[in-house]
């Protein structure tokens, strides 16, 4: 079923989005995702990370990828509440998400060591 709406934009953008009229609804559908992701814990920090793996960096560039000062940050937040008084539901949620982006840096960065071990 298909509805249809009205909504006033920018110029600039109208201009920008008239050759894509075709995909508004996949634009639109992916920008949700992406506001619904944001809003999630934890989504700020794995975006950084995601959205330096997507852009194929060099392995010697995922050599030296650490995390961002505010990520640690919220890390060691995490660390430190779980050591004293526990983690509610959210924030457990939260650090398995940190725990799991953490095993997917590791591989990138296990396989870019080899990629430079066997270019030298």
């Amino acid at each position: 079923m298909l509805s249809s709406i009205t909504f006033h934009i920018p110029q600039k953008l109208a201009i920008r989005l008239r050759p894509l009229e075709n995909q508004l609804p996949r634009i639109l559908e992916m920008g949700l995702r992406e506001l619904n992701a944001v809003a999630q814990p934890g989504f700020e920090g794995a975006a950084e990370v995601l959205e330096f793996l997507a852009s194929l960096p060099t392995p010697k560039e995922i050599v030296a990828l650490r995390p961002s000062k505010a990520l640690q940050a919220r890390i060691s937040t995490l660390l430190e509440k779980n050591r004293t008084e526990g983690l509610t539901p959210d924030e457990e949620q939260e650090w398995e998400q940190y725990h799991y982006l953490e095993h997917l840096v590791r591989i990138a960065k296990a396989k870019a060591y080899l990629k430079l071990k066997k270019a030298s």
